[in-house]
């Protein structure tokens, strides 16, 4: 029997949970390897729009206040768990139903990347793909000569390629949001990481020119990767844009050796980096640098 999850069902859900993230740390190592699972599923129902539940599954949603997202459901992580893949399609139909009765349309689930038949369960409850977790063990690289860290007198070009990753992300076959930062807000917000001594500001200069500029720091820095999504430890690249005319000529290379070279001399030892996957390029370069995917965010919007 399928019925609307209840604060008593919140034991039995976290039990589902862990089974569910064994399986995945058994394909994925590097996560984290136990967690409290009472207390991710517990977040998610405080602060969440219902859900569903059943013996072997239960599923359990929130909403987003950011205007981009518009009326949404988020799926969290932590937000879903079932013995029989198949088991989530009829949990989902039961929660979907008062969600899109409240207007809330636009759907997200992030589903662990190694659980084929989860994911495919999503995929035929007509959920795509829209981006990508990745984690890699932080190899023994030393600083490329093309690559160095920022410093204030680089502020104004790096002012000036920061727009160039939201340009790509808005183009075909992406088309991201745009953006909402003004040229003075990212004066501000890069004077600000330029200042901090955690955060990994490192550019890539040619003929005298900033080409490129990546950015990383510690994972408890960063909003990002949450819960089961969190390796312990690691270093996150939150940042990445290249000059367009440039892609494919090594300055990738080199700024991501130069991360993993920050990394490495402050004692972390795994980064984690996530992506669009329908930004082409992104897709192909963060897998080549040896980044395996952890967790997919499914997406579906409701017409």
């Amino acid at each position: 029997m399928i019925r609307a999850l209840r604060e008593d069902d919140l034991g039995t859900a976290s039990e589902l949970l862990a089974e569910r993230h064994a399986r995945q740390c058994a394909a994925e190592p590097l996560l984290p390897e136990a967690p409290d699972f009472r207390a991710e599923v517990e977040a998610l129902w405080v602060q969440g729009v219902g859900g569903a539940f059943a013996a072997d599954g239960y599923l359990v949603a929130r909403t987003r206040d950011d205007p981009r997202w518009g009326p949404n459901v988020w799926i969290e992580a932590a937000g879903h768990a079932a013995r029989d893949p198949e088991l989530v399609r009829d949990l989902y139909a039961e929660a979907a139903r008062g969600w899109v009765e409240r207007g809330l349309r636009a759907h997200y689930v992030l589903v662990p990347a190694t659980d084929a038949g989860l994911v495919d369960a999503w995929f035929r409850l007509g959920f795509g793909a829209q981006q990508a977790h990745g984690v890699v063990e932080i190899p023994e690289v030393g600083w490329p000569t093309e690559a160095r860290l920022a410093t204030l007198d680089d502020l104004e070009q790096m002012v000036a390629l920061a727009p160039l990753l939201d340009e790509h992300s808005r183009a075909s076959p992406v088309f991201a949001t745009p953006s909402a930062y003004s040229e003075d807000d990212l004066r501000a917000e890069i004077a600000g990481d330029l200042a901090n001594e955690d955060y990994g500001n490192i550019v890539a200069e040619r003929d005298g020119r900033l080409v490129g500029d990546f950015f990383v720091c510690p994972i408890e820095l960063s909003d990002a990767h949450a819960g089961l999504a969190r390796p312990p430890g690691a270093a996150i690249l939150g940042f990445a844009v290249i000059r367009p005319d440039l892609r494919g000529t090594g300055i990738g290379l080199a700024l991501t050796q130069a991360c993993f070279a920050w990394a490495r001399e402050r004692g972390y030892r795994t980064m984690v980096t996530d992506w669009r996957v329908t930004n082409l390029s992104a897709s192909r370069f963060w897998p080549r640098r040896g980044f395996r995917t952890t967790f997919l965010r499914l997406h579906r919007h409701v017409a």
